[in-house]
């Protein structure tokens, strides 16, 4: 046979044989829509993978995750689940190095499938000791008998994580490199003051006597990107003013409804006082007329 006519044969088969396998594949796994917009969210160390679009009837998503560099691994709560999100915070055991995930577009939990690799989509590097949100802590207020030192009583959020049975709390995970930052202003005035402590029992002195301060708290990390390093900020609290006049310690709407309950209630006391006075009246104006009735 005639080489020149061969070599064109397998010129214009060969193409074609790959066109016909690439339908066939693209056409298995296209039928699957890859995962969108996914996304790390973790608040104290509670660690969900999301992800879009929720699925149709017939397909379904596993997630595989992996430490950097190394094998990856299975959450079986997030194998051929409809669900649009996995939660990994038990599965990412160290927390000090980085982990990727992809979500993968499967067939339903029980389809059999020929495909070994279907469509997938990467997650953004997630570092969890860098990058989770710490969560914003309680505490409580102390005012020194001389009104001068207050002092707040810090209690360290709970995590997700437990050991030994043990909710840990962040002061657990971190140690030493938490810290708290306090901001603090008298009351009804817009200058703050802030400082750091690395204790949970913290003491603010040198504070004007009988004067009411406000306080915030939140977590410190300072080893941390700067972006990353402050926690979510406390609820307000401010100390008692011993000064302060009744129009500060209550509102308007309060007061109104005082005054409107006491004269309601000196509204009742004389009309129920009247209606006595007028029943007597009459009484007495009935005893009057009786009288000589019966004398006669």
């Amino acid at each position: 046979m005639n080489l020149d006519y061969i070599t064109d044969m397998v010129t214009i088969r060969l193409p074609a044989a790959l066109f016909v396998i690439y339908l066939l594949t693209h056409s298995a796994s296209g039928s699957y829509p890859r995962a969108q917009n996914v996304t790390w969210r973790s608040i104290n160390f509670k660690t969900i993978l999301t992800w879009e679009p929720k699925p149709s009837a017939n397909y379904s998503y596993t997630v595989e995750f992996s430490a950097i560099g190394r094998d990856k691994q299975r959450n079986p709560h997030c194998i051929r689940s409809t669900a649009t999100m996995c939660d990994l915070s038990v599965s990412l055991t160290d927390l000090n190095v980085c982990y990727t995930a992809d979500v993968l577009s499967t067939p339903l939990l029980g389809e059999p499938t020929e495909l070994t690799e279907f469509p997938n989509t990467a997650s953004p590097r997630f570092c969890p000791s860098k990058d989770t949100e710490i969560g914003r802590p309680a505490f409580k207020l102390m005012v020194s008998d001389d009104k001068k030192k207050t002092t707040l009583y810090v209690t360290d959020p709970n995590t997700a994580l437990f050991k030994d049975g043990h909710q840990q709390t962040i002061r657990d995970i971190f140690s030493d490199q938490l810290q708290y930052k306090v901001t603090y202003r008298r009351n009804k005035s817009t200058g703050k003051k802030v400082f750091y402590s690395k204790s949970n029992v913290i003491e603010v002195k040198d504070l004007d006597r009988g004067e009411s301060y406000c306080f915030n708290v939140q977590a410190y990390i300072p080893s941390r990107d700067t972006d990353k390093q402050l926690g979510e900020m406390s609820q307000t609290q401010c100390s008692n003013d011993d000064n302060q006049s009744i129009f500060e310690v209550y509102s308007i709407g309060v007061i109104a409804a005082a005054i409107f309950l006491i004269l309601l209630l000196i509204g009742l006391i004389i009309a129920i006082t009247v209606v006595c006075i007028k029943r007597r009246q009459k009484a007495l104006q009935k005893e009057k007329e009786e009288v000589p009735l019966n004398r006669v």
